[in-house]
């Protein structure tokens, strides 16, 4: 049997984020703006009428059960599926009117569930490919080795390396990616997804198959990149303690939707987010 294809129509210790930071990015215009959102599986409805806003600066979590329709939508944000109703604007324009191939150099930035790395190549050429978005020089200027195609490829190496040094994958930067350990790996899919620039950075379930140590130095790790690359962060993740202690904003879908959406002591405290996890009257 085919699997079924979207329906298109015409058209360690939860850490609390400094308050400065958070009134920083709460306050800013909305980056993406998810309108109305529809999407279905031939009779399966994925999302239903789902809208949120993730303001410039923030970081937002997006939670649910399984099936609730997260990674759904990260697919319609990435332009993988064709939302059947409903609209996705990102820095002022629609996203739908955007092709696939140019959503990494309109500025966004993807991690995968599961992880989606050259395996065989090395760290520095997987960080290498992540930037190749962002390169100008075209076939006839790279088959004669112009100066320009010097000053780029100096200039992409540079943007790796400074990188390697945030995720602190140095060490390891010559290494085939398939001899290093899961962990790593995931900060190797992170630095490829940062190296096209992104302006809005997804991440799916990134803590996904990391220990309790690792599952703490990720929240961590991208509060800071948030801070030093000014990012604003969109992650869907099943570690609620994680999504809780560096998030400014939650949304939390059931069914495809939009049940809860508010601050984490607020989502937390819902009882619409409270019955689907657990299954009964809050």
């Amino acid at each position: 049997m085919q699997p079924l294809a979207p329906n298109v129509h015409c058209a360690p210790k939860a850490i609390e984020p400094p308050q400065e930071a958070v009134i920083e990015a709460t306050a800013g215009s909305a980056l993406l703006r998810v309108e109305k959102v529809g999407v279905r599986f031939g009779g399966i409805v994925a999302l239903d009428d789902v809208s949120f806003e993730v303001p410039a600066g923030a970081i937002v979590g997006l939670i649910g059960p399984n099936g609730a329709g997260k990674t759904t939508l990260f697919n319609c944000l990435s332009r993988l599926y064709q939302c059947g109703s409903g609209d996705i604007f990102f820095d002022g324009g629609s996203l739908l009117r955007i092709p696939r191939h140019r959503i990494a150099a309109v500025g966004i930035g993807r991690t995968f569930q599961n992880l989606a790395l050259f395996r065989s190549m090395t760290v520095f050429d997987n960080v290498m490919v992540g930037h190749h978005s962002r390169t100008r020089t075209g076939f006839f200027f790279n088959a004669l080795r112009l100066p320009a195609v010097v000053r780029e490829e100096a200039l992409t190496h540079e943007k790796a390396q400074a990188l390697l040094r945030l995720l602190d994958l140095e060490s390891v930067a010559h290494s085939r990616v398939a001899d290093l350990p899961f962990g790593t790996q995931k900060r190797v899919e992170l630095a490829r997804a940062l190296a096209c620039g992104p302006k809005l950075l997804l991440l799916d379930e990134p803590a996904s198959g990391l220990n309790h140590e690792e599952v703490g130095a990720l929240g961590q790790l991208i509060r800071d990149i948030r801070a030093s690359l000014k990012l604003t962060v969109l992650l869907v993740e099943h570690h609620m303690s994680l999504v809780m202690s560096i998030s400014d904003r939650v949304v939390a879908l059931n069914f495809g939707k939009k049940i809860a959406e508010g601050t984490p002591a607020e989502v937390q405290r819902h009882p619409e987010l409270i019955q689907a996890y657990l299954g009964g009257a809050a």
